[in-house]
């Protein structure tokens, strides 16, 4: 899938609307989250390793996250018995949502690299971290192996606040801008 830079979304531009399937059946429609702060972010495969690491991560951060008034949606390029499989064990307690017709990647502008994909050797250490000590071991690869993550901070009125699109296949938005984010968009009372 290739995606040029200019078809990526900006800060300012209307997040693009979707109706998906959660894991657990529940539809979920983005338009529904009106009024709230929304992290959305789309991932690789539902067993790769440094994506489950990431889940991993923003369920510790949740209760924080949720009780500052946001909320989280994940994506994954798999069918969601895999996700089930694999991220799902984790039981988080946002959406895992299914698209593996990348219909909403290419909506959202997420690229393939395979760039981003041999940069990621630098991440050697996370990668043996993810597999070795948290146990999220490599499974079935059901997707585009060299698909590069990407996460967006959407405001309360739908609009993009941050647009992240990752620099290689195990890079994310870092916590600290989405900390960042909840701070300045807080509401004032």
């Amino acid at each position: 899938m290739r995606i040029n830079r200019s078809d990526r979304l900006q800060p300012g531009m209307t997040a693009p609307n979707f109706v998906l399937r959660d894991t657990t059946g529940k539809l979920i429609n983005l338009q529904a989250y009106s009024g709230t702060r929304v992290l959305l972010s789309f991932y690789r495969y539902a067993s790769c390793p440094f994506c489950n690491l990431r889940v991993h991560k923003l369920i510790k951060k949740y209760p924080e996250y949720h009780k500052a008034g946001l909320e989280m949606i994940a994506v994954f390029e798999s069918p969601v018995e895999t996700i089930a499989r694999y991220a799902g064990r984790q039981n988080p307690p946002f959406p895992l949502l299914a698209d593996p017709s990348l219909k909403l990647y290419a909506w959202y502008g997420i690229q393939s690299s395979w760039w981003a994909y041999l940069k990621s050797i630098r991440k050697l250490n996370l990668l043996l971290d993810a597999i070795f000590i948290k146990g999220y071991r490599l499974g079935k690869m059901d997707g585009d192996k060299a698909l590069v993550p990407a996460d967006f901070l959407i405001s309360e009125d739908g609009t993009v606040h941050t647009a992240y699109y990752g620099r290689d296949i195990g890079d994310h938005l870092p916590l600290e801008a989405v900390e960042e984010f909840l701070v300045s968009t807080a509401p004032h009372l």
